[in-house]
Parts: C-alpha cells; structure tokens; sequence
C-alpha cells in the first residue's frame, strides 16, 4: 500500500492494494534491518533477553551478538531468517514485522477481532448475494407458470 505505516492508527476501511514491483525493489534487507532496531529499540525487552527469549522459543542457540549483526547496516552480508519471525514478535512482544511484510507486499494482516469483522462483512455479503439471486430466480419462476 502507498500509506504511511502506522500499526496503530490503521483505517479499517483501508483497501489493501497489491504493489507491483520495479525491478530492483524489493531490495528490502536494510529496511528489514531498521525494523528489526526499531522495535528492539522500542521494546521494553533489552536485546540480551530478547536473544534468549528466541534461543528458548526455536530451540537454537541465538546470541545478542546475532542480533546485533542482523541489524547492523555495517553487516550487510547477515540476514535476518524468516524461521526467526514469529519468535521474534514473541519475544518483542509485536506483529509489526509481519504487519510491515503484508504491508511490502500490499496485504493486511488481522487479529482477534478484526480478523473476525473481516469474516462476518465477507459471509454478510455472501448472504446478501445469495438473496439477490434468490429473488430472481423466484421471478423467473413466477414468470413461467
């Protein structure tokens, strides 16, 4: 999408669109690099414990010295893995990764209720079609007798 992102202050009414990309980019390990900071930054987690946190939710050995690397502009040859994502938020306690993922990509990601505001407006309008259509056919029918 074209906004500005603001995880919370997102509209409701916002219609995702799907971005499609110019060659080149989606060259996005440094921005990937700066969100990781900043919601390190921003935790109330110190890097040290986010580090265990993840060593203990994946079961690998996972470092302060890691992290460090995989947000650093100066390593740009670390790589923060996706198998690290969801351990990640856990233990920094957000979704913003992969809310700014969905976002790179033209997507929205939903939780709790939101999720279950999107389900009900979508079977609210599969109802509504269904109704439609079986209105007309009642008048076909009437109009065959």
């Amino acid at each position: 999408m074209k906004t500005s992102f603001d995880p919370l202050t997102r509209d409701l009414f916002e219609v995702p669109v799907e971005v499609l990309p110019a060659p080149g980019s989606l060259d996005c390990g440094r921005a990937i690099r700066h969100v990781l900071s900043d919601l390190m930054t921003r935790s109330k987690h110190s890097r040290q414990e986010v580090a265990e946190a993840m060593s203990t939710l994946t079961g690998a050995s996972i470092s302060k010295h890691q992290l460090d690397s995989w947000t650093a502009d100066s390593r740009d040859g670390w790589r923060f893995p996706l198998e690290y994502v969801p351990a990640f938020e856990v233990a920094v306690e957000t979704r913003e990764l992969t809310t700014w993922l969905a976002d790179v990509r033209g997507c929205k990601v939903l939780v709790g209720k939101e999720a279950l505001d999107a389900e009900l407006g979508k079977l609210e309008r599969i109802k509504e079609d269904a109704g439609r259509r079986i209105r007309r056919i009642k008048d076909v029918m009437g109009t065959m007798q």
